[in-house]
């Protein structure tokens, strides 16, 4: 089918004012098929089904529009107390100077813009490949631009457990900064790892990560999006799970002006498991929306979807999830939770739980709600001499607890309830 004018011309312009890396090496094959996929596809409008809830425009248009950088502020760095290895890049460019080397015992990591200039690589089964699979049954032609044109990333290769987590840490410098950064990890049978992610990356930042897991092996993502507010960011995960793994990611969003996570995950080995979940608070000109697609095509598995949204002064939160079960997909657990806290009556959710299942021995659920502060619970709180707005903060800790919960580690997990609670404090009154 022909794509609409429109949508054509705005696809052309964008393609003609970019150009692919020079050298490409293996990834040639993937970034002309990504170009070509984009082409067919065209970039997202409002008219997209998964786009009605999300302007698409600022992620889309040829130049970046400007966003302020953060000046000031006494937190400390995001995960700054935890013992890891330091991935720097700023605004897009990997920053060696500022880097931990890039060598850490049972895995191998290297960067995109090196190792693509060879002619073989263990990533030429992984870059483009997930992405690809992961264009049906719904289009996703921002993760395809980014696998035409990123131009730089980590490439991460885990033979066994590793103990340290492996930080891929964002610095926002440049007003006008449009990033595009592209990471693929692969995991061997049995092998371990846990990703950490932080910081704003760009005034606009495309991101994709490619996780293939294979059996017994278990991956785990911490991610928290913060501080510049008028940043803008399309973020994408696509993974593929291996007999008896494990895949779980959590990502807490505090501030930005327009932000798109997406996430699909295929379950394809009998017993696997894949939670993913997020905590986002959003005040005034703010705009988040998470859209996540599971795939069962395995016996036995397990997927979890649980997202909570804090919003006020105006703010709007998004949530589409799907569920698909395959036909001989028996014994799926599928579990989906979405709900939003508004502080005002001016916020809005906007909510699309979906549920596709062709098997007949399945438990699958979803529920999507939005309400405002219990004021039962806020009248106990205050009777015991709490103050208003500290008797709120702790019911609104209280509702994102079920999703920072999906961290298994304890000291990350308590990261994020300090990042959390140091939010809404600067925020009282």
């Amino acid at each position: 089918m022909a794509l609409p004018k429109v949508k054509q011309t705005a696809t052309e312009e964008r393609l003609a004012a970019m150009s692919l890396p020079e050298a490409p090496g293996w990834t040639g094959p993937a970034r002309d098929a990504a170009v070509a996929r984009v082409g067919a596809m065209g970039l997202p409008g409002r008219r997209d089904e998964y786009w009605k809830f999300t302007r698409p425009d600022t992620l889309v248009q040829a130049e970046a529009p400007r966003a302020a950088t953060f000046e000031g502020g006494d937190e400390a760095p995001t995960f700054d107390g935890i013992d890891r290895l330091k991935v720097v890049f700023v605004d897009g460019v990997f920053d060696e100077a500022a880097s931990d080397d890039l060598a850490l015992e049972g895995l191998k990591i290297e960067r995109l813009a090196e190792a693509q200039k060879s002619d073989l690589h263990w990533a030429r089964d992984v870059y483009g490949r997930l992405e690809e699979r992961g264009q049906s049954p719904v289009d996703r032609p921002l993760a395809a631009l980014n696998t035409a044109f990123a131009t730089d990333g980590i490439l991460i290769h885990v033979s066994g457990k590793v103990t340290k987590p492996v930080h891929f840490v964002y610095h926002h410098k440049s007003e006008t900064s449009d990033a595009m950064l592209h990471h693929c990890v692969k995991l061997e049978e049995g092998a371990e790892l846990t990703v950490l992610e932080s910081g704003p990356a760009a005034a606009r930042f495309n991101n994709v990560m490619e996780v293939e897991v294979a059996d017994t092996a278990r991956f785990a993502h911490i991610r928290t999006q913060g501080r510049d507010h008028e940043r803008r960011a399309a973020t994408h995960i696509f993974t593929r799970l291996g007999t008896e793994s494990t895949f779980k990611s959590f990502t807490m969003t505090a501030n930005g002006v327009m932000t798109r996570n997406e996430c699909v995950i295929e379950l394809t080995g009998d017993d696997a498991v894949a939670h993913v979940a997020g905590a986002a608070l959003g005040d005034g000109d703010f705009h988040h929306d998470d859209t996540v697609f599971i795939t069962h095509d395995a016996v036995n598995c397990e997927s979890r979807q649980v997202f909570k949204k804090v919003l006020r002064n105006g703010a709007t939160g998004v949530f589409q999830g799907k569920i698909l079960v395959k036909a001989g997909a028996q014994k799926t657990d599928g579990y989906q939770i979405s709900q939003s806290l508004l502080l005002d009556g001016d916020s809005q959710f906007l909510a699309k739980p979906e549920l596709e299942i062709y098997a007949d021995d399945v438990a699958c659920s979803h529920g999507s709600t939005s309400g405002a502060i219990d004021e039962t619970a806020l009248f106990y709180l205050r009777s015991r001499g709490v103050p208003t707005q500290q008797a709120t903060d702790l019911l609104t800790l209280a509702f994102l607890a079920e999703a920072v919960d999906e961290i298994d580690d304890e000291a990350l997990r308590e990261e994020i309830v300090d990042r959390l609670r140091g939010w809404l404090e600067r925020r009282r009154g």
